[in-house]
């Protein structure tokens, strides 16, 4: 099963490091992560898709709050949300193909962002799904390359958001690392 997990984060170097460290050692494959700060510079999101077995989503949400850096974990698998990704595509097509791709692309919400005379490179944002439909009508087309981001999600439920404070650090000393 996809477990889709948005956290919270201190905006701190390792942090990333840490989270990722738990998924890995447990050898859970992370299928996509994308992070990025937030409107507070020191805080950062993360959205996480690892696939897990669905008897284990709660222990993993759990895991992945214990390391230091993260303020909140919660898991979006099931909650109304919106979620999305990024696709570039550089598509190699003949002179006569064209406007059947320019077509394509607006069909999907795609826009092209650079051409030249031997194709077009297109971005296109939505859902996981549409992107590979996408990516499948441009291979007809000719030869492609395809750079695709990691998936971000926000809920759409209303509750408020209950942050952990942070673990204060004593100068010159080190916090000791987690036990996972």
């Amino acid at each position: 099963m996809l477990l889709t997990i948005s956290l919270l984060l201190e905006n701190k170097p390792g942090a990333l490091m840490r989270v990722t460290g738990v998924l890995s050692q447990r050898g859970y494959n992370i299928e996509s992560l994308t992070v990025a700060r937030t409107l507070d510079p020191e805080v950062s999101r993360m959205t996480i898709m690892v696939d897990v077995d669905s008897a284990l989503r709660q222990q993993v949400i759990k895991q992945i709050n214990k390391p230091v850096n993260v303020l909140q974990a919660i898991d979006l698998t099931d909650t109304p949300k919106v979620l999305r990704e990024l696709v570039l595509v550089r598509v190699r097509t003949a002179m006569e193909s064209r406007p059947a791709v320019l077509k394509e692309a607006e069909i999907f919400g795609g826009r092209v962002v650079d051409s030249s005379t031997e194709g077009f490179a297109i971005e296109v944002t939505g859902a996981p799904e549409k992107l590979q439909e996408f990516i499948d009508v441009m291979g007809s087309y000719g030869e492609i390359d395809v750079t695709r981001s990691g998936a971000v999600a926000i809920t759409l439920d209303a509750r408020k958001l209950k942050l952990q404070p942070p673990v204060p650090t004593r100068a010159g000393t080190k916090l000791e690392e987690p036990v996972y």
